[in-house]
Formats: C-alpha cells, sequence, structure tokens
C-alpha cells in the first residue's frame, strides 16, 4: 500500500465529509493506493456517525474510537500501529492541513530517502499573539536542545518512512517532538517543507497555553531518557558523587580544623551544615540511581487505551 493517512480528531463532524473528499480526489488522481485512519479521541459530538457514514461509502477508511478523550499522542500511537502504507501522512482534522501537499511529501520520502519529513507553515492565520509567538519560542528551544533543524516541530501535517513510526513510541504531549524522537530512535535523515497553512472553516481550536507547559515539560523528559533510560546511574550517580564528595571534603576540613584549635566550634559554622546538607543530597542523588537501574522505565499500561470500537482494522 502506497499511503496511510492518519488522522487524529476531537469534535470534528462538520469538517470530515469535505476532508476525506478532498483526499479521495488526490488520491484517484495520482493513482495511490491507501487507507486513511480516524481516531476519534472521544469527541461528544456526532464524529463517529459521520466516520461510519463514510466509511460505508469508501472501505479505505478506516477508524479507531477511544471511549474517552487521551489526547492527540495517544490517538497518534494507536493510528502508527494499525498504518501499513509504505509512507505514513498525518494531518489535522479541521482543514488548516491541505491534503494537495501529499503527494510532494511522499516523494521526498519515497525519492530523496528522508525518514520524516516535517511540514513547515511559514504562513500562519492563528493568533500571534497567543500561539504564533509562543510556538517560535518553544521551536526555538526545541532547534536548542535536539539539533534538528526545523522551524515548526508542531505542525500536524508530516510524513514518514513506516519504519519509523513502528519504531518510537508517542505518549503525554510528545506527538508536537515527533521528529526528536525519530532522531534518538536512529532515523536522523529529517527534512521540512513549506506548506499551506489554512484559516479555520468549522468548529474552534483545540489549542490552550496548557499545552505549551506541558510541550516544555515533555521535551525535558524526552531528552533526560533519551539519553539516561539504560543508565540512569550514569546521570544520578554523577551528581550525586559531586555532592557527597563537596560535602566530605568540607567535613574533612572542619574536623581537621577542630583538631588544630579545639576552640574551633563545628556547630556553629556554615560550613557544617553545607557539608550536611550536600552528603544527604549526594546518597539520595546515588539511591535514585540505583533504583532507576533495578526499575524498567517500560510501564505495561503507559500506552494502553480504552478503544470503544474500531472500523476495517
Amino acid at each position: 500500500m502506497d499511503l496511510s493517512v492518519v488522522i487524529p480528531l476531537i469534535d470534528e463532524a462538520e469538517s470530515l465529509p469535505e476532508l476525506t473528499a478532498w483526499i479521495e480526489k488526490v488520491m484517484t488522481e495520482n493513482n495511490f493506493s491507501y487507507e486513511i485512519i480516524f481516531v476519534d479521541d472521544g469527541s461528544s459530538d456526532n464524529s463517529w456517525e459521520v466516520i461510519e457514514s463514510l466509511r460505508a461509502k469508501n472501505s479505505s477508511i478506516k477508524a479507531i474510537k477511544f471511549q474517552r478523550n487521551y489526547g492527540k499522542s495517544a490517538g497518534l500511537n494507536e493510528a502508527f500501529r494499525a498504518a501499513t502504507g509504505d509512507v505514513v501522512i498525518t494531518m489535522d482534522a479541521d482543514l488548516q492541513d491541505s491534503p494537495d501537499e501529499i503527494p510532494e511529501l511522499r516523494r521526498m520520502i519515497i525519492e530523496e530517502g528522508y525518514d520524516l519529513v516535517s511540514g513547515w507553515k511559514k504562513k500562519r492565520y492563528d493568533n500571534r499573539l497567543t500561539k504564533n509567538i509562543p510556538s517560535k519560542f518553544f521551536n526555538a528551544i526545541t532547534r536548542m536542545v535536539s539539533k534538528i533543524k526545523l522551524h515548526d516541530f508542531n505542525c500536524g501535517l508530516k510524513a514518514y518512512k513506516n519504519k519509523v513510526v513502528k519504531g518510537i513510541e508517542v505518549y503525554g504531549e510528545m506527538h508536537r517532538y515527533i521528529p526528536v524522537l525519530a532522531k534518538w530512535a536512529g532515523f536522523k535523515k529529517i527534512g521540512e517543507k513549506v506548506v499551506e497553512h489554512r484559516a479555520r472553516k468549522y468548529g474552534s481550536s483545540k489549542f490552550g497555553w496548557r499545552r505549551f507547559v506541558n510541550g516544555f515539560l515533555d521535551i525535558l523528559s524526552i531528552t533526560f531518557v533519551s539519553k539516561f533510560a539504560k543508565r540512569p546511574m550514569h546521570f544520578f550517580g554523577l551528581w550525586g558523587s559531586i555532592f557527597f564528595v563537596v560535602g566530605l571534603g568540607i567535613s574533612i576540613y572542619l574536623i581537621v580544623s577542630k583538631f588544630i584549635d579545639s576552640s574551633f566550634a563545628l556547630t556553629n559554622r556554615p560550613g557544617f551544615y553545607l557539608a550536611l546538607t550536600s552528603i544527604i543530597i549526594g546518597m539520595q542523588l546515588f539511591l535514585a540511581g540505583f533504583i532507576g537501574e533495578l526499575v524498567s522505565r517500560n510501564s505495561s499500561t503507559r500506552n494502553s487505551y480504552l478503544v470503544e470500537t474500531k472500523l476495517g482494522l
């Protein structure tokens, strides 16, 4: 199969028929074999009924319905498991991503050999103060941390080799950092394409400031887990040893000073409390590293979601 088009959604019943017809038109014009995988992330409108009616007309449409809202990362992760296309395209359901971009994104994967191609919405129609400026700020931080030269990590329109989506795990709010996950999984040829950003036609934005806070915490989590998941003692043990040695050094100094001058009051010295605190912190960090070595970071339920029903899968 040439393409899997993955579309996570919540409360997008109005846009789904138009989006589906547009995708079908692009696929027919380019003679692509394809599947469309919708993931209904606990919609409260009639999105699922619309998907069922679309599926009745086109067997290439497949769908997953969550019993409640889990978030975009969960939807992508489940769809990635099910995707069978040689190239996987992700896009939003709100018609702000253009399906006309799909052929060129696929060409970049197939002919130019990219593992992942991320869209760059160079000209945006979002609110400048509440979304564009914060987005630029976090993109800059992500570029600095990951060393990946992308302008728009959070663009929903992306293309992947199938082996990329099978080789990464997306959870929390980490969908915005999929290029980072891909790079640290060993997929290093990551490209970018300027794509059209369309003004929202139906519904309202699901964006909120809390997503940026969660996203910032997730980039810290990704960075730590990617570097130290298999060797937590290298992180905790290093800093634990530093704190312990500093505390021990101050303690030796204080003890020697006491032997030299018996009137030297240990407990009246700030160094005494600094040494005590450093030794305690050092021991705690060292123990955290040791426990981390014993406990696997992979929880059996971290990516377990209640799927109410599926279509075509």
